[in-house]
């Protein structure tokens, strides 16, 4: 069993999160849990629904978060339906789901929130996980500016072992994975990222490199703040560099992860440059 109450149900802002769950009792605790915390944080609480209509789940909510109707008067928290948000004529559309999101985010800042904490019931995708693996992936694009946290919710009763599996490593945190945080960054283009990457999460750092091949200059992957990074993760950064014009692609980092790069050979197609020597 999931523990509901750890600091997956409080993320920062730019954590994309999967938390399987067991049951109705853990998915209401966490819902709830979830809620308070966005308030807390004096976020926009957007939740999205799917095994459960926006009314029921508002009936039974409710109840449980303090001052939660007044909340929903101020526009502090929104439920939505996934009919309304990631699909247009049953056919799902992972731009009207960015565009609403980012449409809360707006709406965020109009009422002086400080960002968006999205609850997601990923059930919207049982029906073909491949599918809503590649999404998720893909969505990791969107936590880079770091105004964005989201929970998504896997009901194991509906996905099978591989398919939760699957959803956790495309996901930078999840429970019992190595943890993951990252950040865009500009002048020069690249990516800020601490925590550990392993094999558990693997897939979605991946994912957040395939930004960076596309970028056409120069390219900085701070990592002075990675703990841990294991070989065959280092060795995504190696591809990625390999996939960029030579000489273009630089790694700053401490002792631990520049001994894994240079162990692995990528100080041949990247410059790995020590971290306070910048």
């Amino acid at each position: 069993m999931v523990h509901v109450a750890g600091s997956v149900l409080d993320p920062d802002l730019g954590d994309h999160v999967c938390l399987p769950f067991d049951g109705e009792r853990e998915r209401m605790t966490a819902t709830r849990l979830f809620t308070m915390n966005g308030l807390r944080r004096r976020t926009k609480v957007v939740i999205i629904t799917h095994a459960d209509s926006p009314e029921r789940t508002r009936g039974w909510l409710a109840p449980l978060v303090p001052g939660f109707a007044d909340a929903e008067s101020a526009g502090q928290i929104e439920i939505l339906g996934s009919s309304d948000t990631h699909f247009t004529d049953g056919r799902l559309d992972p731009d009207r789901m960015y565009a609403r999101l980012a449409g809360a985010h707006a709406r965020a800042r109009e009422h002086g929130r400080h960002g968006v904490y999205a609850l997601i019931d990923a059930s919207w995708g049982a029906g073909d996980a491949r599918e809503q693996a590649a999404f998720e992936a893909a969505a990791n694009e969107l936590f880079g500016e770091r105004w964005l946290a989201a929970v998504c919710q896997y009901d194991r009763r509906l996905f099978a072992r591989e398919a939760i599996d699957r959803a956790t490593s495309v996901h930078p945190i999840s429970p019992e994975q190595a943890l993951l945080r990252f950040a865009h960054t500009y002048r020069p283009a690249g990516l800020r990222v601490w925590g550990d990457i392993d094999l558990t999460n693997r897939p979605a750092f991946a994912s957040l490199l395939t930004r960076l091949e596309k970028e056409p200059g120069e390219v900085v992957v701070d990592a002075s703040g990675l703990d841990f990074i294991d070989a065959g993760s280092a060795q995504l950064l190696t591809v990625a560099a390999m996939a960029r014009p030579y000489g273009t692609t630089s790694v700053v980092c401490r002792d631990p992860v520049a001994r894994v790069l240079r162990l692995i050979g990528a100080d041949e197609f990247l410059a790995v440059r020590r971290a306070g020597d910048v």
